[in-house]
């Protein structure tokens, strides 16, 4: 399995997330770019975001999350330090 441009929209939407703020949501507007739009329906469907806008995390959604953004940091910091 390879990471496609779907895969790389979610991971997006994931990233915007505080994980600091359980109560900070987000709202994907209907004036959006597509694959925003796309990518946050996709998640909803997947049972990751409460709301097919975005809306906040479910359980499921705060640990793809959670990973997604600590595989960011990871990668981030290996590109400084190599």
């Amino acid at each position: 399995m390879s990471y496609t441009p779907d895969l790389v929209a979610e991971l997006e939407i994931l990233r915007q997330y505080d994980l600091d703020n359980h109560l900070a949501g987000l709202k994907v507007h209907h004036d959006a770019d597509q694959g925003t739009i796309a990518a946050t329906r996709r998640l909803h469907d997947k049972g990751l975001l409460s709301q097919p806008d975005g809306g906040y995390l479910t359980s499921l959604g705060r640990d793809a999350a959670e990973h997604a953004q600590a595989l960011l940091t990871i990668l981030r910091t290996a590109d400084r330090a190599g």
